[in-house]
């Protein structure tokens, strides 16, 4: 389900020096071998991850999947597709991380993941008579066919591949 609603696209190499500062800076993780699947990136409030290899092809340096995280996880946030969305802060975009993931062996060979982010103006429903918060079936189905869906926090991931020449 996720790998049809996100379609990783590679950006263009021009519009990574344009970025602006991400939110979270992480020192650089240790050189990824060939063939070794490591987790690139964790969004646990839309209950997914990000899986990255280094194929040791010439053609397909980099290769990144999203997985769900669990089957029984509910996405408080939404997954888009890069290319759809086409992310700046002129959209009210923001830059959360960006993550340089290294080759082993050939440090000239890097992807560089971006994940973006807009933020939704959804909140949790008031606290009934109860204390409780809660969301009425009936209620939710009559909002979404009106056509007032919630608006939610939404990533979208991009990657672009420093494709060096490696042994």
């Amino acid at each position: 389900m996720l790998r049809s609603l996100l379609a990783l696209s590679l950006l263009p190499a021009f519009a990574l020096a344009a970025a602006p500062q991400p939110e979270i800076t992480r020192q650089a993780g240790k050189p990824q071998a060939v063939g070794v699947v490591h987790t690139v990136r964790g969004i646990p409030e839309a209950c997914a991850r990000f899986e990255g290899v280094f194929t040791g092809q010439a053609a397909d340096p980099y290769r990144m999947t999203p997985v769900k995280t669990h089957p029984q996880c509910q996405p408080r946030a939404r997954l888009v597709s890069f290319e759809k969305a086409r992310p700046s802060v002129e959209k009210g975009w923001k830059l959360n991380e960006r993550i340089v993931v290294t080759r082993e062996g050939c440090p000239a060979q890097q992807a560089v993941v971006q994940v973006w982010r807009r933020t939704g103006a959804a909140a949790p429903p008031k606290l009934d008579a109860q204390g409780r918060s809660r969301i009425y079936l009936e209620e939710a189905k009559a909002q979404i066919q009106a056509g007032a869906t919630p608006d939610v926090t939404v990533f979208a991931v991009g990657i672009d591949v420093a494709k060096g020449a490696c042994p």
